[in-house]
């Protein structure tokens, strides 16, 4: 079954830190951190990704980058309105949806049409969150690291042991230009 992850553009802007920050200076910068975070984590995926913002223009705007589509409602439509008609699309078309949103009513809205909700704090854990395979691979290096007392705070380079000579006497070195 297909897979359809809706975010409420705004919500998630106005409810974390790491947006609120950006927002506050210059909006449209957070919208594109916004965006560029979510290309970054499911440039893989085969789930259909949606961030949906309040717009103000006579129609719907749509427009797509790389594979994430993003829609400004029309004035006078809310994003929570636009985010709720396409769950209910989603679902008659026979795919699953996850919301991401703070917001009450759109978070009833979609639960209404059959569809699962997470809220903000959610997605950004999961936009900062490394790859799965990443976190397999560094646990396993942990744990080597334990099994053969490597400790990687230590500088093996600095450390120079001399070899132990034969009968206390010092080997002479041999220059590789003098035969």
């Amino acid at each position: 079954m297909e897979h359809d992850i809706l975010v409420d553009g705004y919500n998630v802007i106005k409810n974390n830190l790491m947006f609120q920050a950006m927002g506050t200076k210059n909006m449209a910068e957070a919208r594109q951190l916004l965006i560029r975070q979510l290309k970054n984590r499911y440039h893989h995926s085969v789930q259909r990704v949606t961030v949906v913002f309040d717009g103000n223009g006579k129609k719907e705007q749509i427009s797509h980058e790389d594979h994430i589509r993003i829609i400004f409602s029309r004035a006078g439509e809310t994003a929570d309105s636009v985010i709720a008609r396409l769950a209910k699309e989603a679902r008659l078309a026979g795919r699953t949806v996850m919301m991401y949103s703070n917001d009450q009513e759109v978070r009833a809205a979609v639960i209404e049409h059959g569809g699962g909700i997470k809220t903000t704090g959610d997605l950004t854990r999961h936009l900062n969150t490394a790859p799965a395979d990443m976190v397999q691979r560094s646990l396993h290096r942990q744990e080597m690291r334990r099994i053969y007392g490597i400790d990687p705070s230590r500088k093996w380079v600095d450390e120079v042991e001399e070899a132990p000579y034969l009968y206390g006497k010092k080997k002479k070195k041999k220059s590789r230009y003098h035969k």
